[in-house]
C-alpha cells in the first residue's frame, strides 16, 4: 500500500504560504493539507483574488506537491457559519482536495460556545449535498470539547453519512481528551477518515508538539495498528511546537526552525520505513 503523507501547512502559522510550499517540498513530502483558517493561518481563503489562488495553485504544482486535504476549520456548533465552511469546501474542490478538516467549534479564541451532539450532527448534516457534490469527505478534528476520536464517531453516526467521519489528531487526544492514541482510536475505527499525525512530549495538556519522532507518542504503533484494521487515509503531519513559539511574531530564523521539524519529520518516517 502506497500511503500518503501530507504536511499541514499550519506548520508553518507565522509564515507565507511559501515558505510552507517551499519547505515541505525541500523535505521530500509530496502532499500537502493546506490551511484556510479565519484569523489564525491563512495561506489560502475563499476571498482570495483568483489571481492568488492560481498562483498558490502553480506554485504547488512547480514544486512536485499535491494538495490532498485542506484545514478548513470553522465553528460547525453555528448555523450562521455553515456558508463560509461551504465557501472552504468549494475552495477546496477548486485545488483538487479529497478531504476537508474541521474542528467542531474554532480551532482558535473560541468564546461561550455551545455544544451538542444532536444539533452539530444536524448541521453536518446539512452539510452533505456539499460533500456529495464535490465528491469529498469531511474529517472532523480531535479538538476541544470533542477531544476524543470515540466522541466524534457518535456524532458522525447521527448524520447517517460516509461522508463525515473522524480526523484523529494523535496529540489532540492526549492534550484534549486525556486518552492514548493507540489505546482510544480502537474506538472510532468504523468512521476513521484521515489522520493529523501529531507528536507530543508528556502525557499531559502541556503545548508542546515537536517534529514526529522528537515527542513521546508510539506514532509507529499506532500507523501498524489503523492499517490492520484497514485504514488506508491519508497521515498529515503536523507540527505546532511550543505555546511560546507558536504564539509570538515570527522572525527569519524561526524558518529555519520550522523547516528542520519538517525535515527531521520526513527523515524519521523514511528511517522506519513508513515513506
Amino acid at each position: 500500500m502506497e500511503r500518503i503523507f501530507a504536511v499541514n501547512t499550519n506548520t508553518y502559522h507565522g509564515f507565507t504560504v511559501d515558505d510552507a510550499l517551499e519547505g515541505i517540498a525541500r523535505a521530500g513530502f509530496r502532499y500537502v493539507e493546506i490551511a484556510a483558517v479565519r484569523n489564525w493561518t491563512e495561506h489560502i481563503m475563499p476571498d482570495m483574488p483568483d489571481a492568488e489562488i492560481e498562483r498558490i495553485q502553480a506554485k504547488a504544482k512547480s514544486l512536485g506537491l499535491t494538495f490532498i486535504g485542506m484545514s478548513g476549520h470553522c465553528n460547525l456548533m453555528d448555523a450562521e457559519r455553515l456558508n463560509d465552511f461551504r465557501a472552504n469546501m468549494a475552495l477546496a474542490h477548486r485545488l483538487g482536495c479529497k478531504y476537508i478538516v474541521s474542528s467542531t467549534g474554532e480551532a482558535h479564541f473560541g468564546k461561550d460556545e455551545k455544544f451538542a451532539d444532536d444539533v452539530l450532527a444536524a448541521n453536518i448534516k446539512a452539510l452533505i449535498p456539499d460533500l456529495e457534490k464535490y465528491n469529498m469527505t469531511l474529517a472532523i478534528e480531535t479538538h476541544g470539547e470533542y477531544g476524543t476520536g470515540e466522541s466524534i464517531y457518535n456524532v458522525t453516526k447521527l448524520t447517517g453519512s460516509d461522508r463525515a467521519g473522524v480526523c484523529y489528531d494523535t496529540a489532540n487526544c492526549v492534550f484534549y481528551g486525556g486518552v492514548r492514541p493507540e489505546e482510544e482510536v480502537l474506538k472510532c475505527l468504523p468512521a476513521l477518515k484521515y489522520v493529523h499525525l501529531k507528536d507530543k512530549v508528556g502525557y499531559d495538556n502541556v503545548w508542546n508538539f515537536p517534529a514526529v519522532g522528537k515527542g513521546e507518542l508510539k506514532l509507529a504503533e499506532f500507523i501498524k495498528l489503523v492499517e490492520e484494521h484497514g485504514f488506508d487515509g491519508p497521515y498529515s503531519i503536523e507540527i505546532e511546537y511550543t505555546a511560546d513559539f507558536t504564539n509570538r511574531p515570527k522572525v527569519p530564523e524561526d524558518l529555519n526552525v520550522q523547516n528542520q521539524a519538517v525535515q527531521d519529520s520526513y527523515d524519521h518516517l523514511h528511517s522506519l520505513g513508513l515513506i
